[in-house]
């Protein structure tokens, strides 16, 4: 359960980029979330993966406030959320196998769980036979796969995906979408920030709709308008 309780985010008096919002977000959803440039969606996945902190309200997630977290805490909440960003975020120098073990290697994990974790991983998204392709030989849903791989290895309770089908061309676009669909099946909760009217109205599922910082439409089976 994720719990948005009269959240504001106010930088200066000119600038309210969320104002007294409240969402529950329950175990297992999948939500899209749309709205206009400025609308303050990249705001709440800022204060969602604890960058920034809100000005008033509170978060719970996990039944922990997380605007109350010491910065030595911030890491350790971060592994059970995982970001995929529209431009991936890979590193250049490492192969498929060593961006998605490299997440693992940070919090100094054992060897042999990154040689067992990463195989299913790479299996999970459909990336087996690629594990030794570097980022520049691989087309661009194969990239996002690679990134949605990394977001994955801790197995998180949230998945945020940020514009994950911004770069891509409609066929890549939609097999990101079926795989997210398919890691939600499996229990996670997915927040998708996007906008792209087709893949909101394909998927039949919770669309909530921020505009100049407030939600202005929170349905159940909603589709995209702005």
């Amino acid at each position: 359960m994720i719990s948005i309780d009269k959240v504001s985010k106010i930088y200066s008096p000119k600038i309210v980029a969320l104002d007294d919002i409240s969402l529950e977000i329950d175990s297992g959803d999948f939500i899209s979330m749309v709205g206009p440039s400025g609308a303050g969606k990249s705001t709440l996945i800022r204060l969602l993966i604890a960058q920034e902190r809100p000005t008033k309200g509170k978060i719970i997630i996990g039944g922990k406030d997380i605007s109350r977290l010491r910065p030595s805490q911030v890491p350790f909440y971060r592994r059970k959320i995982g970001v995929v960003w529209q431009d991936f975020k890979l590193l250049q120098h490492k192969n498929v196998f060593e961006n998605i073990a490299y997440a693992l290697e940070v919090v100094e994990r054992p060897q042999r769980e990154i040689d067992a974790k990463v195989p299913h991983i790479l299996k999970l998204v459909g990336l087996e036979g690629k594990e030794h392709r570097f980022p520049h030989e691989l087309s661009g849903g194969e990239i996002q796969r690679t990134a949605i791989a990394r977001a994955l290895v801790h197995e998180p309770y949230l998945l945020i995906a940020d514009e994950p089908t911004g770069n891509l061309d409609p066929v890549n676009a939609d097999d990101v979408v079926k795989l997210l669909l398919r890691i939600n099946k499996m229990g996670t909760t997915v927040l998708l920030a996007t906008h792209n009217k087709d893949v909101v109205d394909s998927l039949k599922k919770r669309v909530v709709v921020l505009e100049d910082g407030k939600i202005v439409s929170d349905k159940k089976i909603g589709k995209y308008h702005l």
